[in-house]
């Protein structure tokens, strides 16, 4: 078996991988001459790819920019990003660049299958017209499915191999073809009746999150006024052993899809003359959080008497999640945004992001970040940094992850 994968981001180069480890001849196709240099090279930019994996599985990846390289590939998967515009409208340029390229050399009997998450009708009513732009026709001469990515960043108990992969083909046949091609790669696969209910389930699994998110984000912001605190309450809220699903506060969501994938149904749901209030609702709450997390800060500055202008402020953690160096859409960066237009003077920490270019920022180490800084804010509790140092060296401290809770000493500390 051949196959293609276009795109070789947090998506495509895990799934390249894996089908390599699992003796497949694997064509990983990029426009980014970054990530075919590196995948030649053995060199992996992606957490959960180790560098030995990528080395071991480079005799069967062919790292290229060329679409005519798929031609002889039995299927092809693309897993290129589905943003968000300017307007927070879908953008599937990336997609539809994709596919005319795909259309340019697809062959009759091969097998395509979008992973990109998108709006229910995304595959039939504009990834298969743009193929058929080859003169060949989808369920009779080629096969169309799609198979909704379900990777978790940094997460090590499920994998691509242990979590249920779900498949829905143009036709049963198409369905049939997906699904002997995951077989090879997943241990469960979970078949539906069409595209359109596998797009529309990953949106519902991630859309799930950010009303739960929202939910306890609109909670933090109640007990703030209160004056309780909203991890002993969900702490003890999460002992009740049915009936409950935990959910932690924080800054705001970030990575590509929770942030992202709320707008993408309630955009679709506008052309059924609909409005889906309650998920725009919980979009519009996440999206407030990094105003409210500035508000303490200037509260918890405003307790040792000093403005933000000026002061010297630590940020412990910028990626959207622990133990990753994404920062989509982080909540990080539109604090750090915030806190820069209102003067301060900004440092940060963080062992998977060597650097923001946008912002003109580098990581600087732990000892020397806390040696000057007068604030620090706990934006990302990363597994191996020494939040115990950040609580006991700097004189004020706003934890925005509830890591001071089982800390040796939390003086000074400001929770969200």
């Amino acid at each position: 078996m051949k196959i293609g994968i276009i795109g070789l981001g947090y998506v495509g180069l895990p799934l390249a991988v894996a089908f390599a480890e699992e003796g497949v001849d694997v064509v990983a196709v990029d426009i980014d001459p970054r990530k075919l240099e590196a995948i030649a090279a053995g060199e992996s930019y992606i957490e959960d790819v180790a560098p030995e994996r990528l080395a071991a599985a480079s005799p069967r990846l062919e790292p290229t920019d060329r679409y005519s390289r798929v031609a002889q590939a039995d299927a092809v998967v693309i897993c290129v990003p589905t943003p968000l515009s300017g307007n927070r409208e879908p953008d599937l340029s990336p997609l539809m660049d994709s596919a005319r390229g795909l259309a340019e050399v697809l062959q009759r009997g091969q097998l395509v299958v979008l992973e990109s998450t998108t709006y229910p009708g995304t595959t039939r009513e504009r990834l298969v017209p743009a193929l058929e732009l080859s003169g060949l026709t989808a369920g009779r001469d080629f096969h169309v499915a799609f198979s909704p990515e379900r990777v978790d960043p940094g997460r090590t108990d499920y994998t691509l191999r242990n979590t249920p992969k779900v498949v829905g083909g143009l036709t049963e046949a198409c369905a049939d073809r997906a699904e002997e091609l995951y077989r090879v790669v997943c241990d469960e696969i979970v078949r539906v009746s069409s595209p359109e209910a596998a797009e529309l389930s990953k949106l519902l699994e991630n859309i799930f999150r950010s009303v739960n998110i929202a939910l306890v984000n609109e909670l933090a912001m109640l007990t703030d006024r209160m004056d309780i605190d909203v991890w002993e309450v969900v702490d003890a809220a999460a002992t009740k052993p049915y009936g409950f699903m935990r959910f932690d506060p924080g800054p705001g969501m970030g990575g590509h899809c929770l942030p992202v994938d709320p707008f993408y149904l309630a955009w679709r749901a506008r052309e059924f003359d609909m409005v889906t209030e309650f998920i725009e609702l919980a979009g519009k709450i996440n999206q407030q959080m990094p105003y409210h997390c500035v508000a303490k800060v200037e509260r918890a500055l405003n307790d040792h008497r000093k403005p933000i202008r000026g002061t010297r402020i630590a940020l412990i953690g910028v990626s959207y999640k622990a133990g990753v160096g994404d920062v989509r859409e982080s909540p990080a960066l539109k604090m750090i945004g915030l806190l820069s237009e209102r003067g301060a003077e900004l440092s940060y920490h963080d062992p998977h992001v060597p650097e923001l270019d946008d912002l003109g920022l580098r990581s600087v180490p732990l000892d020397e970040v806390l040696e000057r800084a007068e604030l620090a804010i706990i934006l990302t509790a990363h597994p191996g940094v020494d939040h115990d140092a950040v609580l006991e060296r700097v004189p004020a401290v706003v934890d925005l992850r509830g890591v001071s809770r089982r800390a040796r000493t939390a003086g000074g500390v400001v929770r969200l």
